[in-house]
């Protein structure tokens, strides 16, 4: 069996350090194969955010992988933003991404994140068809044994949830990968847990969100979503704290 668990929107600068405590005591007893944050590790994306994030990622003691969210892209300096958007989250992703193997799975990056959109809110989610192309072929590269798992930080579509993603090409995104045969879709960005089984590309595929583990919640106290797969079949379930 392979266990991982699915975390997201940390917002380190904005953290809840009762629920990141508690989800490191849950990584200390479960001892996942890899933990996954699907974006928004940091408030402000400032440096000194993502040297706490890298420390505490850091005494996990596991695999992680990281894949970006809206709030880890410059806030404050739009000369970085333009030119340099995904320098700081990048170093970590190289830190943290290496060597990582996970029996059974294969994990595809697509992100949805934009340093400028043609609308006014840029925190909401773009699908760009260089990402989407870039997945496509990760996806066709894939043993056909494997469980297909998309890493987004924005939901494809929207999920019923308080906070929305409104994510540019996503509908499209998600008949592609379904077509190309992923067998799910994980992402974070609204703070509220979800799990969906949608039609798409002639097959169904899974939407799983996870809640988040900042003071910035919604609905959902901090929680995190665990997964396991074992013989093809994905499982999840969410974990809330008390």
């Amino acid at each position: 069996m392979t266990l991982l668990f699915h975390a997201s929107d940390l917002h380190f600068g904005a953290e809840d350090t009762a629920a990141l405590d508690w989800f490191s005591g849950r990584v200390r007893e479960d001892q996942p194969d890899a933990v996954v944050i699907t974006g928004d590790l940091t408030m402000r994306a400032r440096s000194t955010e993502f040297a706490a994030a890298g420390r505490w990622l850091g005494d996990l003691g596991v695999p992680v992988l990281i894949e970006p969210g809206n709030h880890d892209l410059p806030y404050f300096n739009p000369v970085r933003r333009l030119w340099r958007p995904y320098h700081r989250v990048m170093r970590l992703q190289d830190r943290f991404h290496d060597g990582v193997t996970i029996d059974g799975v294969q994990l595809v990056s697509l992100p949805t994140t934009a340093r400028v959109q043609w609308r006014l809110n840029w925190s909401k989610g773009k699908v760009n068809q260089r990402a989407l192309q870039e997945a496509l072929a990760s996806l066709a590269t894939s043993a056909p044994d494997l469980v297909k798992i998309v890493l987004a930080h924005h939901p494809l579509i929207e999920a019923e949830t308080r906070s929305s993603g409104r994510t540019t090409g996503g509908r499209t995104a998600l008949e592609s990968l379904a077509g190309a045969g992923a067998d799910a879709v994980l992402s974070g960005h609204v703070h509220d847990p979800f799990d969906l089984l949608v039609p798409a590309g002639g097959r169904s595929i899974r939407l799983i969100g996870a809640g988040t583990l900042s003071e910035r919640v919604r609905v959902t106290p901090p929680s995190f979503n665990r997964l396991t797969v074992e013989s093809g079949v994905l499982t999840a379930s969410v974990c809330a704290m008390n």
